[in-house]
């Protein structure tokens, strides 16, 4: 696998990542529960967002002393590119778990603890699905036409199927639980577990934990083959995407109660899958220049924002008239 990443640049990311953790589990207040309110949520997303941007400046002046202008200009484009869609795509996993949250009524304070063993469960995970992907790319490079197949048919089902009020309860993973685990009745504080009379109990947070698990799962399948379009070195590819993660518990919070207003964000979505998808099918013929593709993106995504926000300020205009 071609990579700009040598051994100690690989080490050091882990130990930077595993370094994040750890603070946010230890010093940050991530073992207390507590409602994390739109500052706190404000202030981790700029604080996150200005890791990776930190990291992707000094992933260009590394390379550009070593590799020159031109690969430092390449790749540190190919990460923020990556890191973007991302973000993007990422906001389905909010959605998801505002129903997942709402459906077992978990009280905010909860949610934090449970985000956070999503997020270190959704960075193994994605390691791993990232590494096998890179190793796949290598050996059987046609399986990229694949991947921009499979996302073009994704983008048009977004766009085409109207979306309805998802039932949890035919979940399958969900009813394979409760016919298969002992599981409380109620939601005791934050334990995923606990035992009576000498017997081991799951609680509903253990089941909105996986559930959370799992939609990460599913939403990866759409997310990793999009940043492999923009480049195949695992390198860029996982340090984009777990970059991402890492702030995603933060966007939550503060997109959480304003989510219903992006009606149009889905739509953007769609179409970055589109326009990545085409990208993967044409570049045989055409390799779309990074740049393009990163103005692109933030487009689409800009002009959905915009729209949904313009468009839900009129209906709610509309209802406080007369």
């Amino acid at each position: 696998m071609a990579t700009i990443g040598t051994w100690w640049m690989w080490t050091g990311f882990f130990v930077l990542v595993l370094a994040f953790i750890l603070m946010d589990l230890f010093l940050l207040g991530g073992r207390k529960a507590h409602k994390v309110g739109f500052k706190e949520a404000a202030g981790w997303s700029v604080f996150w967002v200005s890791i990776a941007m930190g990291f992707a400046a000094a992933l260009w002046f590394w390379l550009d002393a070593t590799a020159g202008r031109e690969v430092a200009n390449l790749r540190a484009t190919e990460f923020i590119t990556g890191y973007l869609i991302e973000k993007s795509l990422a906001v389905d996993n909010v959605f998801v778990w505002l129903m997942i949250f709402s459906y077992f009524a978990v009280p905010i304070e909860y949610q934090r603890r449970v985000l956070l063993y999503g997020v270190v469960g959704a960075i193994a995970l994605r390691t791993v699905m990232i590494f096998a992907g890179a190793v796949l790319i290598a050996k059987f490079h046609w399986i990229l036409y694949l991947f921009g197949a499979f996302l073009i048919v994704t983008g048009i089902k977004m766009l085409i199927v109207s979306e309805g009020e998802a039932d949890l309860s035919k979940n399958p993973v969900l009813r394979w639980m409760r016919g298969h685990l002992r599981i409380t009745d109620k939601i005791e504080n934050e334990s995923f577990t606990l035992v009576r009379d000498g017997v081991r109990w799951f609680t509903p947070m253990f089941v909105v934990l996986v559930l959370v698990e799992i939609s990460d799962v599913i939403f990866a399948v759409d997310s990793i083959p999009a940043i492999f379009a923009i480049t195949t070195d695992p390198f860029i590819v996982l340090t984009s995407n777990i970059f991402a993660i890492l702030g995603l518990r933060a966007m939550y919070f503060l997109l959480a109660d304003m989510a219903d207003r992006f009606v149009y964000l889905k739509h953007a979505l769609a179409l970055v899958l589109l326009f990545i998808g085409t990208k993967m099918m044409i570049v045989e013929w055409y390799k779309v220049p990074i740049g393009i593709s990163l103005g692109v993106v933030a487009a689409i995504i800009t002009t959905g924002v915009v729209l949904s926000l313009m468009a839900t300020r009129r209906s709610a205009t509309k209802l406080t008239q007369p």
